[in-house]
């Protein structure tokens, strides 16, 4: 029974063996999967174990069943706090303050949310001069609402300590990848015949959410914690018939060693490397029958019969470019586009290289300061 899980792993807790009451919360959730107090108890285990992205998915979870739960968008702002996603914690805990007035637990996580705003506002580098002819990003609202009043003093325990994070099972039933430009990360995931309407994505400031979830499948969740911060409203994606490409406007003009975030500092990386037979990558399928070289051969070739229009086939031919130069080519295309501020896209570094690239808009355009 569900119920008597779900005491046990409260008891679990307790004893302070959070790794326990993720396990037992996890198979009462198999047994009663809307179960929104579920969801919000183990997003506080996640916390103690400083699982704060599956926290937050949990707490994101518990406020879509129960709109209602206090605790719950308290949890998903602790746990936000933990990831610096600042933004997103202050709308969560004013959300749930809006359920339970007078809280002063809110109120004081709140005001911790404002300072670290603040702070990061004052980091933040001038505006720079973009084109005005620079491609539209199509704004993707994080839906990330919270909920529930049904929250007690011992829910509450220790401010920023009492956050919760909830894992969400990733199986490898999608294969994805990723590259680098000057100003975006673009990541691709492998999902042949997805309907649109099925597909959910959600932007934060460090962290994606992405949902496929079709009707008769199990759901396939990949909420990872980035590498770097983006810019939420400039981030955008698009369903085709062989993947979902998502595109991530970087906050700086970094290079990503990696997708997701990591405490271990990343080795240098070297540039075009071709890998040798016995390095060839290899792909999670110890306990699944999926023929992932089958099913690559059978994307890439779709990706090559597929006809695009406009700015996607645009995109395509640069990405095209880019991914098969050489690291000299690559540099020039990165420090043109960037000092031109995307209006020159050269491939000669000897041209590129010695001097700063001046912006060149298209006739009848000019350049305009970019208003934040």
């Amino acid at each position: 029974m569900a119920s008597d899980l779900e005491k046990k792993a409260k008891e679990a807790f307790v004893d302070d063996d959070f790794e326990l009451a993720v396990d037992l919360y996890t198979q009462a959730l198999e047994l009663d999967p809307n179960n929104a107090l579920l969801y919000a108890d183990r997003a506080q285990a996640h916390i103690k174990l400083d699982s704060f992205t599956e926290a937050v998915a949990d707490a994101t979870k518990a406020i879509q069943l129960d709109p209602s739960m206090s605790k719950a968008y308290f949890r998903k702002g602790t746990a936000c706090m933990k990831l610096e996603e600042y933004q997103t914690a202050k709308a969560a805990l004013e959300a749930g303050a809006a359920l339970v007035p007078g809280d002063n637990r809110f109120t004081k996580l709140i005001k911790e949310c404002d300072e670290r705003i603040a702070e990061e506002e004052m980091e933040i580098p001038p505006a720079t001069t973009r084109p005005v002819t620079v491609a539209i990003r199509t704004t993707i609202a994080s839906a990330s609402s919270e909920s529930s009043p049904n929250a007690n003093a011992s829910d509450y325990q220790a401010s920023s300590d009492s956050i919760v994070q909830s894992a969400v099972p990733v199986k490898p039933r999608f294969r994805h990848d990723y590259y680098n430009s000057a100003t975006e990360v673009v990541l691709t995931i492998f999902a042949k015949g997805v309907p649109k309407d099925n597909v959910s994505v959600e932007f934060g400031e460090q962290i994606l959410s992405v949902v496929v979830d079709v009707p008769g499948e199990e759901p396939y969740h990949y909420q990872p914690r980035l590498f770097g911060k983006i810019v939420p409203e400039k981030c955008k994606y698009i369903v085709l018939s062989t993947k979902i490409e998502i595109r991530l406007f970087k906050a700086e003009t970094i290079h990503w060693t990696s997708l997701e975030f990591s405490d271990k500092k990343a080795l240098p990386q070297k540039v075009n490397t071709p890998a040798s037979a016995s390095q060839r990558p290899t792909y999670p399928s110890s306990k699944s029958k999926v023929d992932w070289d089958k099913l690559e051969a059978e994307v890439k070739k779709e990706e090559k019969d597929e006809k695009l229009d406009g700015d996607a086939a645009l995109n395509k031919f640069f990405r095209d470019i880019y991914k098969d130069a050489d690291e000299d080519t690559r540099r020039a295309m990165s420090k043109s586009f960037v000092e031109s501020n995307g209006t020159v896209l050269s491939t000669n570094w000897k041209d590129v290289g010695q001097k700063k690239v001046e912006g060149t808009p298209p006739d009848g355009m000019e350049l305009k300061k970019w208003e934040v």
